[in-house]
């Protein structure tokens, strides 16, 4: 499991482990596939861990201060997910709309309907199964 570092000055680059800085720009990114995935603010608000509006807005607005730890994994599960499907799939369209689509690995259900349940592990199934599908690291 990565370390989550605070981000100095001084610090240089470490293996595995994820600073505030870094959290922002996946935090960033992930809005953006948010978008692309036709994700509504109230999922996006449960697949990061229900942060209040406010923070919520906060952050989608680029106001990102201090991201929690559990909502960093979150956000390295997001971009693991993201970044298997763009693998798996040659056209970016296809890749954003897998997420919607029904599959048998869910029970017929999408892989979003799999990561609303809300807890932290169902983010990290969806990640599984794709890396699982794509031959995993």
């Amino acid at each position: 499991m990565p370390q989550i570092l605070p981000t100095t000055a001084a610090d240089g680059p470490t293996t595995g482990a994820i600073t505030q800085a870094e959290a922002a720009a996946m935090m960033r990114a992930v809005f953006t596939l948010f978008r692309r995935w036709g994700v509504s603010d109230a999922q996006a608000r449960v697949l990061l861990g229900q942060p209040s509006q406010s923070t919520f807005y906060r952050w989608k607005r680029g106001e990102i201060g201090a991201v929690p730890h559990d909502t960093m994994w979150r956000l390295g599960d997001l971009m693991g997910i993201h970044k298997a499907l763009r693998y798996m799939f040659m056209e970016p369209e296809r890749a954003y709309g897998w997420i919607a689509k029904p599959n048998d690995a869910f029970h017929g259900k999408s892989a979003l309907d799999r990561m609303l349940a809300g807890a932290p592990g169902d983010l990290t199934a969806v990640r599984s199964y794709l890396d699982a599908e794509r031959g995993g690291w």
